[in-house]
């Protein structure tokens, strides 16, 4: 037997072939999606708080190098302790380049690319602790799993499934392999989300009642721009657009989720989802069409509303409201609300804290910055500012991923995160699909989650791993 047969068996088993990358894997049917919200879990186990043993060196293996990957090629270099081993991308050309970032610095990866199934190759290799995964979102849980698969942890940008059964896969192989999954959810690491973390550690806020996220990104443009033009390869992202719900939960939801204590402490019962409808995006198309026949195709497309609103109640009664808007000409905003019994935040447009009625002066929000600014921030916050990616979260981020694996640490986001926060497309959708009806929230801890720990956001045990300036 040929190895490219052996290859494609073993991909087959898989579930990963697929004639292009937006076809690969299989959708999942509203019925299935019904059916998978109430599944039950016997937790084989418990990757919260997991610490895998420690990796003095993180050898990486970096996939997909179109819009995140480059990036995170830059950051990784000036981690110490990362040695970059290998790049991957369909395109060779994207390859190239990214090594040409990496000239002047101690990293000589090797190039994997020119197929749909070169990621696999490369994840194959003995040299690799660590598989950083910056593709197209169809591709990110069987990368994920594959990784896990074959001995290397895995760092999946967002969302980390797109299905509630790919969900399922990463919680399954996770716990089986004992190999870490995080969602590489980099609000998680901005500053005032650190900061109301920190506030909230120290009961700042009394009881969480209610909390709010959002994703409010102007980006009707950029759906519609050729990748010949710098836009998405195959107009994946548009692609994404075909179906109906809050298809980018996750920017918003990770923070109020480390801040309610969710997975740890409280979890997710039920949501129900609203969409209003399309009031851009197919005109958008249609008016593309008759000026290029390339648009022809997505003319005839039907797409999400413009604005989605999902709420959700969880175990302890508490509310979470998370919305999603890409086409609304309307100001940027990660909306990030934390309302309790004793206090008040919100980010956008201006971070603001309120102790009752009113907002509180300049001069006492900068001495609540002062006493809850974390123990990361104030390491490496300013150095992350300088390497920048989102203004320095995205540095935080990975620095704080590779310090955790040095020093055999558990991970701030888990696979029960990365399964649970990514799982409000599929179930959104459903909700949407029925009238904005309730529909069960998985417990993907197999209800570990009412006695799991909370993150730590002190570096207690950690906080080793120097950064190359």
């Amino acid at each position: 037997m040929s190895n490219n047969r052996r290859d494609f068996l073993k991909i087959a088993g898989l579930g990963l072939v697929g004639a292009s990358i937006p076809q690969i894997g299989k959708a999942e049917s509203l019925e299935q999606v019904h059916q998978l919200s109430m599944k039950s879990h016997v937790q084989q186990f418990n990757m919260c708080n997991f610490a895998a043993p420690k990796i003095p060196v993180v050898r990486v293996g970096v996939v997909g190098l179109g819009m995140r990957g480059p990036g995170a090629v830059e950051r990784l270099s000036k981690i110490e302790g990362v040695e970059i081993k290998a790049l991957c991308d369909l395109i060779p050309e994207r390859v190239d380049k990214a090594k040409k970032l990496l000239e002047g610095t101690k990293h000589a990866p090797e190039s994997y690319s020119g197929s749909v199934y070169a990621w696999k190759k490369m994840v194959d290799r003995k040299d690799l602790d660590l598989i950083y995964i910056a593709t197209p979102w169809d591709w990110h849980t069987p990368m994920a799993v594959y990784a896990m698969e074959n001995g290397k942890h895995a760092a999946v940008e967002v969302p980390a499934a797109k299905t509630l059964e790919e969900c399922w896969q990463l919680v399954e192989t996770s716990e089986r392999t004992k190999k870490h999954c995080m969602m590489l959810e980099n609000c998680c690491y901005d500053f005032f989300e650190l900061m109301t973390l920190s506030m909230k550690r120290d009961g700042f806020f009394g009881e969480i009642v209610h909390t709010e996220g959002a994703y409010i990104h102007d980006l009707l443009w950029l759906n519609f721009m050729k990748d010949s033009e710098g836009g998405y390869q195959d107009m994946w992202r548009l692609k994404e657009n075909y179906r109906n719900g809050n298809l980018y939960a996750t920017h918003g939801l990770g923070p109020i989720c480390q801040i309610m204590d969710i997975n740890r402490g409280d979890q997710m019962d039920y949501l129900t989802s609203l969409s209003s409808a399309d009031f851009q995006m197919a005109d958008k198309a249609r008016e593309l069409a008759e000026a290029d026949s390339f648009f022809g195709p997505f003319a005839e497309k039907k797409y999400r509303g413009n604005m989605n609103t999902t709420l959700v109640k969880t175990k302890k009664g508490r509310s979470i409201m998370i919305q999603h808007d890409v086409t609304s000409p309307r100001p940027y905003s990660r909306l990030h609300v934390i309302s309790g019994t004793e206090g008040f935040a919100q980010k956008y447009p201006n971070p603001k804290v309120a102790k009752g009625h009113s907002w509180m002066k300049d001069e006492e929000f900068k001495a609540l910055e002062e006493k809850y600014t974390p123990e990361i921030v104030r390491k490496v916050g300013e150095l992350a500012k300088q390497i920048g990616g989102h203004g320095g979260m995205d540095f935080m981020m990975d620095w704080r991923l590779i310090d955790c694996l040095r020093n055999g640490l558990p991970l701030d986001q888990d696979v029960y995160d990365a399964a649970l926060w990514s799982a409000i497309s599929p179930l959104s959708e459903w909700s949407v699909a029925n009238r904005s009806n309730a529909i069960d929230v998985p417990d993907f801890t197999a209800g570990a989650w009412k006695s799991n720990k909370p993150i730590e956001i002190t570096l207690k045990g950690g906080g080793t791993t120097k950064v190359i300036v």
